[in-house]
């Protein structure tokens, strides 16, 4: 990896900006820019929201709403019902797996 630090110059809703970062993070944050415009424009364009300002804390709350909801929505730190039922099922698949290697040993 690359540790050196480049700039990169990107635009956000029409909008110029300059960041910093490591090579090795670059593609990364070319997609976070290019999730984060799309996201920005889609509310812009349903008329309801004005301003850069506002459209970016819009399109922070949807963003983060959707992460912690992805991480069971649970603030707390907990797995949801759905994702343990998830868990335990890949558990007894690879239980199951290990088994059979097991048997041709």
């Amino acid at each position: 990896m690359d540790d050196q630090a480049i700039t990169l110059d990107v635009s956000i809703l029409g909008r110029e900006y300059r960041i910093a970062c490591k090579e090795y993070e670059r593609e990364e944050l070319l997609r976070s820019v290019q999730f984060l415009d799309r996201r920005m424009r889609e509310i812009r364009d349903t008329g309801k929201v004005s301003g850069a300002e506002r459209i970016a804390v819009m399109a922070a709350l949807n963003i983060t709403h959707e992460l912690l909801r992805a991480k069971g929505a649970a603030t707390s730190g907990f797995y949801s019902i759905a994702i343990q039922g998830r868990i335990s099922a890949m558990e007894s698949a690879i239980d199951r797996a290990m088994a059979d290697q097991v048997k041709w040993i």
